[in-house]
């Protein structure tokens, strides 16, 4: 029987050279390189000291850690003695951690060694009877007990609809959900990914043997920097230059030596405020991918004049890692404010209210299926099956519309749509309106309780920096004469920021709670 588990299969693509540098640290007080054998070596030894504490099959194991080469080696050794990785946002407070948890029921729980006081206490009294700590700076009970252990382990046996994660959604709605993705799931959209992009493996430039070279400067408690930017190097046998946190500068630094970046809009936005960001800087680049939260058309831009790379930006969501992707060959046919078609293998449809569906350019609401979508909400079977279809499928929450040629554009969540007055609003549209006055870099949109429309549009402005910050009756004046009226923003507010997650998405949830009273309509 084959041997479906994950790990196998980014084990297989390491390169046949061993100890060649897997990863290389930039951020470390002193920069180490970690080979492949010791990437083999260290998740072995991990795996041989989970084994040893007898878990129960299939036991979920809690990590909230801050990032490290190491975490990237417990996550392997999960995979490898067959248990269920479940990684925590690390800025996750007590009640939060105390919910996921209490939900999860993990055997098995690592924390940083400062939080282990007070995590180690929500364990304990959920029922987690093993306790590690994991640092950044490659100590902790986790890599001591684990260095007691042989560097030799044969990967526990899986099929393809073995659970081998759960992510919990951020949760802006009520509770999160654990989105269950098996070893089959996130296996298939890695290879996919491996061969879309056009990850080099050797034979051509890239570094050694022609392969890439990754910069890694995201969390690794999320799909994009975990199961895309890991996945995708591992099963490439690519080598990452890993930043621990994101620095801008350091990061255009070591551009010269690599071949790809993954980032979300933030890093860009960024990035672009280096001087050092040139087109000689980018000169071995082959591609700059961006996604989790909608990349600004004017950023797009200006990272093309800047460098002469076009960014390829992407489509996904933690119950179904990566959905559609822009071309990445020719790199001219990538579009800025889309998503680009559908991945290969992956359906996806675009429906109204009554689930008949929408004509090609008509916004709806945005249904997928395919090997990559998961499994379902853990321990919610209701919720589970009230987010597929009678035919099987998925519904995302997301809203949008797809073209005459496939090409995708989101058009934001479901949840986010405003009904003012009985009239259907997409922030997104007046968003777009929005970022194209004078003296605006961005904005969100959101729904308030009014007590005669329903709900009242306004909208949240970012000034330019530099710029003499807008006015809010101007903005509004200019919007009259652009948009329909139900559409324009009732209220508008300048700020310096805008709330966002760890993964740069605007917290759109925070927006609506900070003005609910605004009208009278919800105080």
């Amino acid at each position: 029987m084959t041997n479906a588990n994950l790990f196998v299969a980014l084990r297989g693509g390491f390169p046949a050279d061993l100890d060649a540098v897997a990863v290389e640290t930039v951020d470390t007080p002193s920069a180490l390189a970690y080979t492949w054998r010791d990437l083999d070596r260290a998740s072995a030894m991990v795996a041989n000291l989970i084994d040893s504490l007898d878990l129960p099959a299939q036991s979920r194991v809690a990590v909230q850690v801050d990032k490290s080469v190491e975490a990237l080696v417990l996550y392997l050794a999960v995979l490898r003695a067959g248990h269920v990785f479940l990684p925590l946002n690390n800025a996750y407070q007590a009640a939060e951690i105390e919910y996921f948890v209490g939900n999860a029921e993990p055997a098995l729980v690592v924390c940083t060694p400062k939080a282990f006081p007070w995590l180690s206490k929500i364990a304990f009294r959920a029922g987690t009877i093993h306790v590690f700590t994991l640092g950044d700076d490659r100590t902790g009970s986790l890599l001591e007990r684990a260095a007691q252990h042989a560097d030799v382990h044969e990967p526990a046996v899986r099929g393809d609809d073995d659970l081998a994660a759960i992510l919990y959604t951020s949760g802006t709605t009520g509770r999160s959900k654990g989105a269950m993705l098996t070893h089959g799931n996130l296996r298939s959209n890695a290879q996919v990914l491996k061969d879309f992009w056009g990850w080099r493996t050797g034979g051509t430039r890239g570094g050694p043997e022609g392969r890439d070279t990754l910069i890694h400067a995201l969390p690794i408690f999320h799909v994009h920097g975990l199961f895309v930017a890991c996945h995708g190097a591992l099963l490439a046998g690519a080598k990452m230059l890993w930043l621990n946190r994101f620095d801008p500068r350091a990061v255009v630094a070591r551009l010269p030596e690599a071949s790809v970046f993954m980032g979300v809009p933030t890093l860009y936005v960024r990035l672009l405020a280096e001087p050092g960001l040139t087109a000689e800087a980018c000169r071995g680049m082959r591609l700059f991918i961006s996604g989790s939260a909608p990349l600004l058309l004017e950023t797009f831009e200006a990272w093309r004049a800047r460098t002469g790379h076009v960014i390829l930006e992407r489509y996904g969501m933690s119950e179904t890692v990566m959905l559609t992707s822009n071309p990445y060959r020719p790199e001219a046919a990538r579009r800025g404010g889309t998503v680009g078609p559908a991945l290969p293998g992956v359906g996806l449809r675009v429906v109204g209210d009554d689930g008949t569906a929408r004509p090609p350019g008509e916004v709806g609401h945005i249904q997928v299926r395919g090997p990559n979508v998961f499994k379902g909400y853990w321990r919610m079977p209701e919720k589970t099956a009230e987010e597929f279809t009678a035919d099987g499928w998925f519904r995302t929450g997301d809203v949008g519309k797809v073209e005459a040629d496939g090409f995708c554009t989101i058009v934001g969540r479901s949840k986010d749509l405003v009904i003012t007055g009985g009239y259907n609003v997409y922030p997104a549209e007046i968003e777009g309106f929005l970022n194209a006055l004078p003296g605006v870099a961005e904005s969100a949109v959101v729904g308030v309780p009014h007590p005669d429309f329903g709900e009242a549009v306004i909208a949240v402005v970012v000034a330019r920096p530099g710029a003499t910050a807008p006015e809010p009756a101007a903005l509004i004046g200019a919007l009259k004469g652009r948009i329909a009226g139900f559409k324009v923003p009732k209220f508008v507010e300048v700020v310096t920021e805008l709330p966002r997650n760890a993964m740069g998405k605007v917290q759109k949830n925070l927006l609506r709670e900070r003005h609910r009273g605004l009208f009278g309509g919800g105080a």
